[in-house]
């Protein structure tokens, strides 16, 4: 009995010297889990099978019409009448001179500055201001 068991454990042991082995390496394939980066097909129809983005097919720089253009055109004409008159109703005549103007919801500042008159226009309706330099002689 112990010298069956002596030769199997020498014949388990002779057979194991001439088995090989090798590494048991786990290599993921999706680039989602770290594997090849030239997977990356994979990643983008992921990506793309989620998105719920649609892109209009509307050509968003279109030319306006004739008409369109003119009504714009006309538009700007009247308002630059109308803010004309209202600036000259304001202030007469004369040239822009230093002071504080209101015209509705608009502030304008006019002062004397490094390089000319600065004009500031506060709209105290939406907290909006700007400020423009008009160069002087």
């Amino acid at each position: 009995m112990m010298n069956k068991r002596f030769i199997v454990t020498l014949l388990f042991f002779g057979i194991a010297g001439f088995c090989f082995s090798q590494d048991i390496v786990y290599k993921p394939i999706s680039v989602l889990s770290g594997g090849d980066a030239f997977s990356y097909q994979q990643v983008l129809t992921l990506a793309n099978a989620q998105n719920d983005f649609q892109q209009s097919n509307a050509n968003q720089f279109e030319q306006p019409s004739e008409i369109e253009n003119f009504t714009d055109n006309l538009n700007r004409q009247l308002l630059n009448s109308l803010s004309q008159s209202l600036f000259q109703e304001q202030i007469g005549s004369e040239d822009l001179t230093v002071g504080t103007y209101v015209f509705g919801s608009l502030v304008v500042e006019v002062t004397p500055g490094a390089g000319g008159l600065s004009v500031s226009i506060l709209n105290t309706s939406t907290g909006e201001q700007t400020q423009i330099t008009i160069p002087g002689n």
